[in-house]
């Protein structure tokens, strides 16, 4: 009895998930107390670009895993430059877990991403930049040398240039090596920084 009455349940949500699937009607079932409801609703928005801001707002307060997950997956799918803008609000978030989300699905965009990317690196957060920086490790863009190397000679952050310096270990180029050095004589102070560009360009140099 207990399956006929989930498959009826499942028949009853089928339909009409069938038959507001329009975007007034699934806005409105993202809004649903049912997290199920909510999540099928977060999926299908994916059609619908216009939904960004709506998914974005909702996402701020959603607490189920899933719906959250569902929300991440149609706003990458979506795509495009206004998902990016609405994104990057959540890399300023309290909440660590959706922070590490949003970098995860920013990774994923880098011709989206790329666009605001000067920005990010230069933004007056010093979380923000080191933020960006962890896009960048699986940013799939020619210009992540560039934009580290710019992080190096500007910022005058310990954490976000240490940063910088670990992942120019990964993907530098000899072009990084002068850029690399003069960031010992800007952190003389810093043994740190003198281990990890010491051992950056022994990866680049291939030592």
């Amino acid at each position: 009895m207990g399956f006929i009455k989930n498959k009826e349940k499942h028949e009853i949500q089928y339909k009409k998930r069938k038959n507001e699937r329009n975007l007034a009607g699934l806005l409105e079932q993202l809004k649903d107390k049912d997290p199920e409801t909510r999540c099928w609703a977060a999926r299908d928005l994916a059609s619908y670009p216009e939904s960004v801001s709506s998914l974005a707002s909702v996402l701020a307060e959603e607490t189920h895993l899933n719906v959250r997950e569902a929300i991440l997956t149609s706003l990458t799918l979506i795509g495009g430059s206004e998902a990016v803008s609405e994104l990057v609000k959540f890399l300023r978030s309290d909440d660590a877990s959706i922070r590490n989300d949003v970098i995860e699905v920013m990774k994923s965009m880098p011709d989206a991403v790329a666009p605001i990317m000067s920005d990010l690196l230069t933004d007056a957060d010093s979380d923000v930049r080191i933020f960006a920086i962890d896009i960048l490790e699986s940013l799939r863009h020619p210009h992540v040398e560039k934009w580290l190397i710019d992080v190096i000679l500007d910022d005058n952050h310990v954490n976000v240039c240490a940063n910088a310096v670990n992942l120019l270990g990964e993907i530098g180029t000899d072009d990084a090596l002068a850029p690399l050095k003069s960031l010992k004589e800007k952190f003389k102070s810093e043994p740190y920084i003198k281990f990890a560009v010491d051992m950056a360009v022994n990866k680049i140099q291939g030592n």
